[in-house]
Formats: structure tokens, sequence, C-alpha cells
């Protein structure tokens, strides 16, 4: 995308109440992509500078540009474990297990918020499932935010034919991972456009506290913004400040924090 297409994006982000705006690309890793990598840099900068966190997922990345990420004033870096270490060899050979978790603690090294979670509905079992969670409550530290998503199946993918996530699975995928996780954003992800309001509901009570904002995510439909807006004023939500800005409210006094429950990112 060019640089006006995503600055525009981005405005238009916090214009809708994002507080995090994050972008993707669709790499292994960063080896050759000098230029892209700078330009990438650059757009962080630019969003930052817009009063927004910036959170970004482009594949592997080494210690180093960890840092240059870092420097560029990231908030967060994306990289799912996507499910078990198990079952992981049956849906993606591009890269291992192991070098996504380097991948995590060259990002947690570099002062960066850790953002991995990971798929539902690819054909593992729920043991395949708890075994995803565990390995990320068992990190040095849990990450900062932990998206659950619902697998949308693609005609002409070697998945097209799996059956739709049933809520319920949605909604112990997400309650489990706030027990284990307990102060850890878990971002109720792909998939939702599927859910009705009243089951995304559902899914804030079992202790969601985050979505993610768009027309797609990555190749995927996501919930039109109007429609999030309207399910946010029903439940009353409001989406959180920055992260710098929450932490300069906190010195206000109590009357001037925000009344209802706060949800972060609708990314956002």
């Amino acid at each position: 995308m060019k640089e006006d297409a995503v600055l525009s994006a981005a405005r238009a982000a916090k214009d809708a109440g994002s507080s995090r705006f994050c972008m993707g690309a669709a790499w292994r890793d960063m080896e050759g992509r000098k230029t892209n990598f700078n330009t990438i840099l650059g757009y962080v900068k630019e969003i930052r500078g817009m009063g927004m966190e910036v959170c970004c997922t482009l594949g592997m990345i080494t210690q180093e540009q960890a840092a240059q990420l870092k420097e560029a004033g990231l908030t967060a870096y994306n990289h799912n474990l996507d499910t078990s270490r198990e079952y992981y060899p049956k849906i993606i050979t591009t890269r291992t297990y192991d070098e996504r978790l380097t991948t995590l603690q060259h990002v947690r090294d570099a002062g960066i918020n850790v953002c991995s979670g990971g798929i539902i509905g690819l054909g593992e079992s729920d043991t395949d499932r708890v075994g995803m969670l565990h390995t990320l409550a068992t990190l040095p530290e849990h990450p900062e935010s932990v998206p659950v998503n619902a697998l949308l199946a693609v005609e002409g993918t070697p998945l097209q034919g799996q059956e739709p996530v049933k809520i319920w699975e949605m909604i112990r995928m997400i309650g489990t991972a706030r027990i284990v996780m307990p102060s850890t954003m878990i971002r109720l992800s792909a998939g939702r456009v599927r859910f009705s309001q009243p089951e995304q509901a559902m899914c804030f009570m079992a202790g969601a506290n985050s979505i993610f904002t768009g027309d797609k995510l990555l190749t995927t439909p996501n919930n039109a913004q109007n429609e999030d807006k309207a399910m946010f004023e029903t439940l009353g939500l409001l989406p959180l400040e920055p992260k710098a800005l929450r932490e300069d409210e906190l010195e206000l006094p109590a009357a001037a924090l925000k009344p209802k429950q706060a949800i972060d990112e609708i990314n956002i």
C-alpha cells in the first residue's frame, strides 16, 4: 500500500475511536526487505505522532530489527502461535514453532509489548487448544494481548471444508484465556463477523476486552464500524485511550474517570 493510503487508514481508525493501529504484511521474515522495512519504520513514527499506539505483524524478525521498531515507537508486535506445538506441523510448514517463540523473545527483549494468540477451528482437538494457551501462559512473561481467532474457511484452501466455530467454543476459549492470563488483553478477533451482537456480548462477559475493527482482517471480512459503534453503545463499552494517555489520566480526580467499562483497541 502507498503511504497516503496507510496514513489515511490510520486517521480514519483514530476518528472512529481506535486507540491502536495495526499494520500487517504476509511475509515469512524481513530478509531482503530493507527498503520495505525502512518504510514501515517511517509509518510507525508518523502514526505515533497522531497520538495512537502502533502494532505490526511482519513475520519473523531479528533482535536488531526488533530494536529498530522499538526506537521508531512501536507499541506492540503481533506474532501468533496459531495452535499447539503438537498440531502446528499439520497446519504450517513455512517456519517452526521454535522460530515463532524466538521472534516473541526478540520482541520482549526489545521492550515491545507482545501480542500473540491463535486460531480455533483448524481441525485441532480441545487438548490442542489447551496446549496453545498453556504455552502462552507459561512464557517468561504473559503476552500483553492474546487475539482469539475463529477460522473463516476460504474456498480453494486446504481448510475450506472445516465446520464453522460455534459461539460456545469461542466463549470457552476466551474464558480459559482470561483465567490463565488475568492481566492480559484478550482480543475477540477474526471470525466474529459470524457472531451476533448478543453472542459477542457473551464473549465480553467471558473475559474479552478488545476487538479488532476495520473492513478486513488480512484476507477475511470483518464487522462494519457502524455495527461495532452500535454494539458499544448498546453494551455501554468505551474504547480506551492510548496507554500514554491512560497513565496521565490516573492523576485526574476520580470523578474525571470514564464511568463505563472501557474496551481497548476497537483497532485497531
